[in-house]
This record gives structure tokens, C-alpha cells and sequence, in this order.
């Protein structure tokens, strides 16, 4: 790992099939409409999008995204980054576990699938790369953040489904 890499994992629970949670996490088209994180995507080719995004932090990131795997039967989606920053995003989609239940009993139902989230990426972005040696750790505060957005949004999107 070289000082411009960064590492991100996360695993969100869901009130949702897996084979939704999948569908909604592979269909990139409509990430602005649930998860403000997304500011914009745009088709760029048949199997390519160019993805805009911002969390917190006073910055964009512009990412061609590319999907490398679509396995609906294994619920996993892997695409290739390119831009800001450059590496791979992945997604698995399990059922929940059985002991993944509400988090107090007086809760409504438990959640019915769980999707776990890595991201490998190396900043390309000549700004961040300069910050790197003293950011990092808001870095990482600002995509946890995002994530925080996203698994906001997912759940207020399921429930409105």
C-alpha cells in the first residue's frame, strides 16, 4: 500500500430480500434519487457511467465507474474505478444471519439481508494527493460519512417501496 492508497470497509443491514438490496445497488442510474452522497451519474458508454460525488467534505470526486462482476446469484457486484481516484468498489449481498435481528426486541421486523462494502482506491486528485500525509483520517471520516448517507437513504427508499 503506497501513501496515496486508501482502504474502506463497511457492512449494512437492510430491511429488504437480498435479491432487491442487490437490484437497488446495481442499478447506479438511480444512486442520486436515494443516496445524496451520488450527486450525479451520467451513461457514458454501454457499460460505463462517469459518477459525481461529495459527502461532507468541500470536494468532488469524478469516477468513470465500470462494472467487473454481476452475480446476482452470488449477490456480488464489483466495478473498476477510474478518475479522482482509481481501484475497485465491491458489494456482497447475504441473507441476514439469524442472530442479526432488531437491535431491541420491541423493534419492527429484523433486517433481511446484510451487504458487505470494500473499496481499494489509490487518489489521483492532485488536492488530496498533496493531503494525504495529514488527512487520512478525515478522510476516512468523510466516506464513513457517505456510507452513513447511503444506508440512511436505502432504508427511507425501502420503506417508501
Amino acid at each position: 500500500m503506497t501513501r496515496h492508497d486508501l482502504h474502506f470497509t463497511g457492512r449494512w443491514r437492510a430491511p429488504l430480500a437480498p435479491e432487491s438490496l442487490y437490484a437497488k445497488l446495481a442499478d447506479i442510474g438511480s444512486y442520486p434519487t436515494w443516496w445524496p452522497t451520488f450527486r450525479s451519474v451520467r451513461q457514458t458508454a454501454e457499460r460505463e457511467c462517469e459518477v459525481v460525488i461529495r459527502s461532507f467534505l468541500p470536494y468532488e470526486l469524478t469516477v468513470r465507474l465500470t462494472p467487473v462482476v454481476e452475480d446476482p446469484a452470488a449477490g456480488v457486484l464489483e466495478a473498476a474505478l477510474v478518475g479522482d481516484i482509481a481501484g475497485s468498489v465491491r458489494w456482497r449481498v447475504l441473507p441476514a444471519a439469524p442472530h442479526e435481528s432488531a437491535p431491541h426486541p420491541a423493534d419492527a421486523e429484523p433486517p433481511s439481508c446484510v451487504a458487505l462494502f470494500t473499496e481499494h482506491v489509490t487518489v489521483h486528485k492532485p488536492a488530496l494527493r498533496r493531503c494525504m500525509p495529514w488527512a487520512r483520517p478525515v478522510f476516512h471520516l468523510n466516506h464513513a460519512a457517505a456510507m452513513r448517507a447511503g444506508v440512511r437513504g436505502l432504508g427511507a427508499s425501502a420503506s417508501g417501496d
